[in-house]
This record gives C-alpha cells, structure tokens and sequence, in this order.
C-alpha cells in the first residue's frame, strides 16, 4: 500500500505543480509570455541566415503559443488532480485501484508530451532555444520530463502486493 500511496502522492504534487504554473502563467502574464516571444522571435540566438526563414513575428501567434502552453499545462493539472481523488478512494483495494490509475496516466502521459514536444521539440530543436544564452528552457523542460518520466515508470511498476500475488497463484 505504501507503493500505491507514493503513486497516489506523486501525482497529487504533479498536479499542483501544473495548475499552479497555469496559474501563475494566467496571473503574471507578460513574464513568461517574453519567453515564448524570444523563443518564436529566434531573436537572442546568432544569426543565421539557413534558419532565420523558422521565425515568428507575429505576436498574435505568439499568444496563440502561450495559450496553448497554458491550456495544456492546467488540462494536465486538472486530470492529475481528479486522477489523485480517483487513486485515494481506491488506495486500499487493488482491483479498484488499477482501475483508478487511468486516469492519472493520462495526465502524465500530457504532462510528459508537454515538456518533450513543446518546449524540447519544437522550441529546443525548430526554434534552436538551445542557441540562446537568454531564453533558453530546455534545462528547465527536460528536469520536468524526468520528473513526468519517472512518475510514469512508478505506475507502470507492479506493487509488490500483486508480485506476491501472482506468485502464490502460481505456486499454486
């Protein structure tokens, strides 16, 4: 049970973590919103003429970008956060509990796509945010899709209550 609580737990601090940088993203608006504009813009990386043709001016993308950004980031909070209320009223009982863990692998499934497609994908790689000494996130993303990564791997582990399980039924 301690494994299921630690799953549970986990997520539940996923889930803060999400809606809280939604939160502030919505809240303090124009502080990370200068990130994606010098991101897209391809404006604090040295200049080159092979890839400068990737640049996006247009701030109206730019906000499109973000809001994209901060949709998904509390999207994904949103289903931990009920993912955790699912695993907590399953926490003693394992059939029910699988069955909770839907759920919350979807969210972290989002939350993982959300650091490895948009911010290393697309604005590491397309947008060479690596190049820059300013505003490059990449650091930042991949710390979070560990993290998403290895609360994954915890729900994919068996608990070693059905190890034991599994084990006596075919012993027997």
């Amino acid at each position: 049970m301690l494994f299921r609580l630690g799953r549970t737990l986990l997520t539940g601090t996923l889930a803060a973590y999400y809606l809280l940088v939604a939160f502030n993203n919505a809240t303090d608006y124009q502080t990370n919103f200068r990130f994606v504009q010098h991101v897209l813009s391809m404006d604090s990386i040295p200049a080159d003429a092979r890839v400068e043709w990737r640049a996006i001016y247009r701030p109206a993308i730019h906000h499109l970008f973000y809001w994209t950004i901060i949709l998904w980031e509390f999207a994904t909070g949103c289903i931990c956060g009920v993912g955790t209320k699912r695993l907590l009223s399953a926490l003693h009982a394992q059939n029910k509990f699988d069955i909770a863990k839907k759920l919350p692998l979807v969210g972290l499934w989002l939350g993982l796509l959300l650091w490895a497609f948009a911010f290393i994908t697309v604005g590491g790689e397309w947008f060479l945010m690596w190049e820059s000494g300013i505003w490059n996130g990449e650091l930042a993303a991949l710390r979070m899709f560990t993290l998403n990564a290895v609360a994954l791997i915890f729900f994919y582990l068996p608990d070693s209550q059905e190890k034991e399980s599994e084990d006596t039924k075919s012993k027997g």
